[in-house]
């Protein structure tokens, strides 16, 4: 039981650090389809570009494909929690 608990630990620890370096790539990748965006548009947005960027990544931080980075999460663990199943009562 206390393997299972430091598996679950370090799992944890790794699984936090990959979130963290998607979300961050992820945002970083929004930004700069938001800047591109402003600089073809130009003056037609009409304010400026870092108001324009502050918004753009205000939806972003409410939108769908930023909750799915939580599954960085959930699909291992479940995985896991498959495979022990199946080893344990199969």
């Amino acid at each position: 039981m206390l393997a299972l608990a430091r598996l679950f630990l370090i799992l944890f620890v790794v699984l936090t650090v990959i979130y963290a370096s998607v979300s961050i790539w992820s945002r970083q990748v929004r930004k700069k389809k938001l800047i591109a965006e402003w600089r073809e548009g130009g003056p037609d947005h009409g304010d400026d570009m870092n108001a324009f960027i502050r918004k753009g990544l205000e939806e972003y931080d409410d939108s769908f494909r930023r909750k799915l980075i939580g599954l960085v999460y959930i699909v291992p663990i479940a995985v896991i929690a498959y495979i022990i199943y199946v080893v344990n009562y199969t």
